[in-house]
């Protein structure tokens, strides 16, 4: 094996660690690449442990080094790519499996009519997402050379597949490898310069370059590789940007707008019932009007109330005494909350329904926004008339309808909004609309009452903070059943109330910071990192 040779210091009776995981074979060799996955879900929300992540993305390296040398193998030239192939899959079934399992909880809401799908939630999304890190392994396999080159190689590689599968059938960028470091603290402020997809590449060079730390050189002697102290010094550069970043930018706040988010924490099997719809309207308002330490007087002085998404197990604006109700109690104020919208609905025939936001000031919807980026199997069934036939429906009931209205909502009283309706806060680069007017805060309302008490809803608030980061804007995000919080332009949360409780926040609206390098120029980040990576990993390999 081209590897073996460069860290084969220690007898052959005592084959090191990276010797036994470069020759490993067969089952052995799948047991560990799929617990090296495993492993790296830990430095994810909401576990945060971001060491964890140096465990597969090292491994991955000498996986690759140990897939079958093309030299040795003329019959069967694709053995080396296959090979590597094999072990990205292996290794990305571990880390959707380990980051994933939650989703499964989602079967079991309404057991009697999905626990059937359970399997394919746990193991058979992460399945079909492996073939992403198999094909970014294979792609790092052609690139492959000795010495620290190959990481960079691995990065061009797994870099790629993570941009296509956040692209792909319409994108599921969800756990990329980058979002090890959207928990770490400064250095997730390097995502203002070059976004989620940036931070990707960028990962895999710092949590790979360990590898190269047991490599020798011709001479026998073990050196530190130039990748290893390039990887370092990335990161310290990374911490004192994120330092400097926040410390030279304090939160300021927006003038004459006085905010009360509504956590409800309401049970899920409760929350599509029509028949409980006056029921969960009191509770709503009567939440939304209690007295709190900031606010003694209740709704008395809050401007804007916000509540989560799909609030009603109704048409709100079919509803004129719910309306009258909400008026009452707002005084004046505005009420930004979730709700299906209704339009065409006619002649016995049925209408276009939308999950949307809106924007209600008296007993009038001034202004609302439908969703655009819907949750396949949750919200639409893709291929539809081939799956319907095999008794395979969405999970949530009725059929949602895709908005295509402006991407900015106009509230009153509130700068442009840019809103986003729960799966639509992962999408980095697609949480605004390019070449339109500026939004100047994030408004994402969600329902992660589907997930219970699990890893979700943290990653799902881990990627949303991202956005802010990004985009240099502040969030405001009310989710049922928790995380919700108000987060400024750089992602520091100032408020936010915990996973499974009920409760308000009372606040502020934080002020907008500049655009980003990443507002102004999107993707060509990441770009000029990817060509980067792939340059250095040619230059590598042309040498080998």
């Amino acid at each position: 094996m081209a590897q073996t040779a460069q860290i084969a210091g220690a007898p052959a009776s005592a084959p090191s660690l990276p010797q036994r995981i470069i020759l490993a074979r067969g089952w052995m060799r799948r047991a560990i690449a799929f617990c090296a996955g495993a492993t790296g879900a830990l430095a994810l929300a909401p576990f945060d442990v971001i060491p964890a992540m140096f465990v597969p993305l090292t491994v991955a390296v000498w996986l690759i080094d140990g897939a079958a040398d093309a030299k040795t193998t003329k019959r069967l030239a694709l053995a080396p790519i296959l090979s590597a192939a094999g072990a990205g899959w292996w290794l990305g079934f571990g880390y959707f499996v380990a980051g994933l399992w939650w989703m499964g909880a989602a079967m079991l809401v309404e057991a009697d009519q999905f626990a059937w799908a359970l399997p394919l939630a746990v193991f058979g999304l992460p399945a079909v997402l492996a073939l992403f890190p198999a094909a970014g392994f294979a792609a790092a396999r052609l690139l492959w050379s000795p010495g620290g080159w190959r990481v960079f190689a691995l990065a061009a590689g797994l870099g790629a597949a993570e941009w296509l599968r956040g692209h792909l059938f319409t994108g599921f960028p969800w756990n990329d490898f980058g979002m090890a470091l959207a928990g770490a603290g400064p250095l997730a402020q390097t995502a203002a310069l070059v976004g989620l997809h940036g931070l990707d590449i960028i990962a895999i060079v710092i949590f790979a370059a360990p590898a190269t730390l047991v490599d020798r050189a011709p001479d026998g002697a073990r050196r530190i590789h130039a990748t290893m102290l390039a990887a370092t010094a990335l990161a310290m550069l990374m911490l004192a940007y994120g330092a400097f970043r926040l410390g030279a930018n304090r939160t300021a706040f927006v003038d004459g707008v006085t905010l009360r988010l509504m956590q409800p924490n309401l049970p899920q099997d409760a929350k599509f019932r029509p028949e409980n719809g006056e029921k969960i309207l009191r509770r709503y308002l009567a939440l939304s009007e209690r007295a709190t330490n900031e606010r003694p007087s209740g709704l008395a002085e809050v401007t804007h109330l916000v509540w989560p998404e799909s609030a009603f197990p109704y048409i709100i604006s079919q509803k004129p005494e719910a309306l009258a109700a909400i008026a009452r109690a707002l005084k004046g104020g505005v009420l930004l909350t979730g709700a299906a919208r209704a339009e065409g609905d006619g002649d016995g025939r049925r209408g276009r329904i939308f999950n949307s936001i809106e924007a209600l000031r008296g007993e009038t919807i001034v202004a609302f926004y439908d969703k655009i980026h819907l949750v396949p199997f949750g919200e639409y069934l893709p291929l539809e008339e081939w799956l319907r036939p095999l008794g395979i429906n969405q999970l949530v009931p009725g059929i949602w309808d895709r908005g295509g209205g402006p991407r900015l909502l106009a509230a009153p009283g509130l700068p442009p909004i840019a809103p986003l309706i729960c799966y639509e806060a992962i999408f980095s680069g697609e949480a605004i609309e390019r070449g339109a007017e500026r939004p100047r805060l994030f408004l994402n309302l969600t329902n992660d009452g589907w997930f219970g008490r699990t890893p979700g809803p943290y990653q799902h608030m881990a990627q949303a903070r991202l956005r802010a980061i990004e985009e240099g804007l502040p969030m405001i995000r009310v989710a049922n059943t928790g995380v919700s919080a108000i987060i400024d332009a750089y992602g520091r949360i100032l408020q936010s109330l915990p996973l499974g409780e009920e409760g308000v926040i009372d606040g502020r609206l934080p002020r907008e910071a500049a655009p980003t390098v990443f507002a102004a120029f999107g993707a060509l980040g990441f770009l000029a990192l990817l060509a980067l990576a792939t340059a250095l990993a040619l230059i590598g390999a042309a040498g080998r």
